[in-house]
């Protein structure tokens, strides 16, 4: 049953879809997408062209809006707006650590987890596509990770599309994860840097709780073992545009005073494993690795393997010397699967993702060298999640596609600049800029 409701100056719709696990067996096992239709009260019964939005991740749901937040408010003046639940995401047959035992061991979810990259999901947008607009193209706007799937979409199903729209989110077409982790170290210390020029009294602070967790056994109250790197993992935050505020304000009340000595607060210890859990987004950290996976080469916990090239990121070095410790972000770790009780159930299929060879390329620079549609993209400068050289070597390797680089904004300027930032992308991909 179709149900359409409202909230402040929307009318949405739920939809759901049943599409193939394997599009490539189109009789076999199949699952169930979710999407939240949603267009401007004032026009909804006029005929609009549609807008897809593919949220970043991997392993997010789309955006829950209140009405015409952020972006949408812009795209609702002249589109109807499909937001949704990529597979394994939200509403979408979910993939976690209570649902993927339905599966078998850990060899038939690992198995289960190869569908859950950006070709299946451009193809579930494909065969939804019929159903929503009667068979039209649609404007796709990809974010971060919804950008590598719009690149993907740009290579396999272009007839599908009448523009593509992409915010942070241009990757590399031919790096192995190794080539990502590389260029994403130096990049991270960078804004970590950036972070103690603002508060140099953060240096301090976060010495004094790395030094506590490297002596004490810190357990958070839903069971997450809060280790030093977990702790420099909240380095995560510094790729958002208030981000280093956010971070700032945490690490000042990180300690109280008890009858047993200097404790990480209450407050501190449920805002971090608020942070740090992967509860609410477990396909992150099972697939993350695999998005930069095209050919024989395995993954191999390359986050892992990259961070020992790059010894400043060892707080226990830095606390041996007075140098600062240095958090990290934008990775997946084998720890993680150790630390996070929602992880735990899933480390031998996380391991076992990572030791797979034989991963499909995702992008065609051939098909994508004589692109006909039209296409933006957003490169933020010195963005921490993807790297710019990448996005900009991968801009000059899309026939038609303007981009604006910019350091306005960091990686969440969708969101930050909303109807702004889309605003100014419709118009250049349109060419009216």
């Amino acid at each position: 049953m179709t149900v359409t409701y409202r909230q402040p100056g929307v009318a949405l719709t739920d939809r759901h879809f049943t599409v193939p696990l394997d599009h490539d067996r189109p009789g076999g096992e199949t699952i169930e997408l979710y999407a939240r239709e949603v267009v401007a009260v004032d026009k909804a019964h006029q005929d609009l062209p549609w807008l897809i939005y593919l949220q970043g991740g991997p392993g997010f749901g789309a955006n829950r809006f209140i009405g015409r937040q952020a972006w949408l408010d812009r795209a609702l003046q002249d589109h109807r707006v499909l937001l949704l639940d990529q597979r394994g995401t939200g509403h979408s047959t979910p993939a976690n650590r209570q649902t993927l035992p339905l599966r078998g061991g850990p060899a038939e979810q690992a198995a289960y987890l190869t569908h859950f990259r950006a070709d299946a999901i451009v193809r579930d947008c494909e065969a939804i596509r019929g159903e929503v607009t009667g068979g039209a193209p649609w404007t796709v706007l990809g974010q971060s990770f919804g950008g590598f799937c719009t690149v993907n979409y740009l290579s396999t199903h272009p007839e599908g599309l009448t523009a593509a729209v992409i915010t942070g989110g241009l990757p590399s077409l031919d790096a192995h994860a190794d080539d990502v982790y590389r260029a994403a170290y130096p990049r991270i210390e960078r804004k970590v840097t950036a972070h103690y020029a603002r508060y140099p009294q953060d240096v301090e602070r976060a010495r004094r709780i790395a030094d506590h967790l490297l002596t004490h056994d810190v357990v958070l109250p839903n069971g997450y073992r809060l280790t030093v790197e977990a702790f420099q993992f909240l380095g995560l935050m510094l790729g958002g545009g208030d981000g280093s505020h956010r971070l700032h304000h945490l690490l000042e009340g990180a300690f109280v005073r008890t009858p047993q000595g200097p404790a990480l607060s209450d407050a501190f210890q449920e805002h971090v494993q608020g942070l740090l859990s992967f509860a609410g987004h477990p396909l992150y950290a099972l697939v993350h690795e695999s998005i930069y996976g095209q050919d024989a080469r395995p993954t191999a916990w390359s986050a892992e393997r990259v961070r020992a090239e790059f010894p400043q990121f060892d707080a226990a070095k830095a606390l041996a010397g007075d140098g600062p410790v240095l958090f990290t972000g934008e990775s997946v770790h084998p720890w993680m699967f150790d630390c996070d009780p929602a992880l735990r159930p899933l480390r031998e299929t996380a391991d076992l993702l990572a030791a797979r060879t034989d991963w499909r390329p995702l992008y065609d620079p051939a098909r994508l060298s004589v692109n006909e549609v039209p296409v933006a993209a957003a490169v933020y400068h010195d963005d921490m999640y993807v790297d710019t050289a990448h996005s900009l070597r991968t801009a000059r390797a899309i026939r038609g596609l303007r981009t604006w680089v910019t350091d306005e904004f960091e990686h969440d300027g969708v969101r930050a600049g909303g109807p702004r930032v889309l605003d100014r992308l419709l118009a250049l991909a349109r060419d009216e800029v």
